[in-house]
């Protein structure tokens, strides 16, 4: 089980998610959300976490030149695209800057339309995600809401031999994270705003919480 802890804002916190046994933390880059991290602080995040703790830029709607600066500064070899970027971006991240791609999909109930399609347009550019990210559609936000995506529906109609690995979002906590890893069964889990006090300050106990319960469900 890959597990993100998303929308980390500075180096202790960062640490003490990789202690807690985070496999990646998310770093985002999206101005208008409350997580937005500066890139002097991302860096210093990126520096100080250990080995094996992966970081991942989180981009919305940025352009690709934009994605390979800031990726270039802050060291990240993983990218996440989170708004409504075209898949020749995929293709150019992947070709000209060597990052390993993960592609949101944000839905309502329409995942295996929506996953089709996008398939379908990135074997046209001769590119693929390295991993899905599954996240609840809404109106308001590209991310972050704590609205949780339908788990019934969506554990059938992903092709886990056909597509790319899946990571489940959308209103992930502690409380729930068990049931939601055994319904859906994802490669890997993604929570920001279940683990935090308020927009952007996450609680170490939640995380904490968060991680081994997700650990015993897989």
């Amino acid at each position: 089980m890959w597990i993100k802890i998303c929308g980390i804002r500075d180096v202790v916190t960062a640490l003490a998610a990789a202690k807690s046994g985070a496999d990646a933390v998310g770093l985002n880059f999206y101005e208008r959300s409350p997580r937005c991290v500066d890139e002097t602080v991302a860096r210093e995040i990126v520096d100080a976490l250990p080995f094996g703790v992966t970081p991942v830029g989180v981009f919305v709607n940025h352009t690709a030149d934009e994605i390979r600066r800031i990726a270039a500064s802050c060291r990240l070899s993983t990218v996440q695209l989170h708004g409504d970027e075209p898949a020749t971006m995929l293709a150019e991240l992947a070709e000209l800057a060597e990052l390993q791609v993960i592609r949101a999909v944000r839905t309502d109930g329409d995942f295996a339309r929506l996953a089709s399609q996008q398939m379908m347009e990135s074997k046209a550019v001769g590119a693929s995600p390295w991993a899905w990210l599954v996240d609840a559609r809404s109106p308001d936000a590209y991310g972050g809401t704590g609205e949780m995506v339908d788990w019934e529906s969506l554990a059938p109609e992903h092709r886990s031999n056909d597509w790319p690995p899946l990571v489940l979002a959308g209103g992930l906590t502690a409380e729930n994270v068990t049931e939601a890893v055994r319904t859906v069964q994802p490669w890997g889990i993604d929570v920001a705003s279940g683990v935090e006090t308020s927009p952007g300050v996450k609680d170490l106990a939640m995380v904490k919480s968060f991680i081994r319960r997700a650990r015993g469900a897989s």
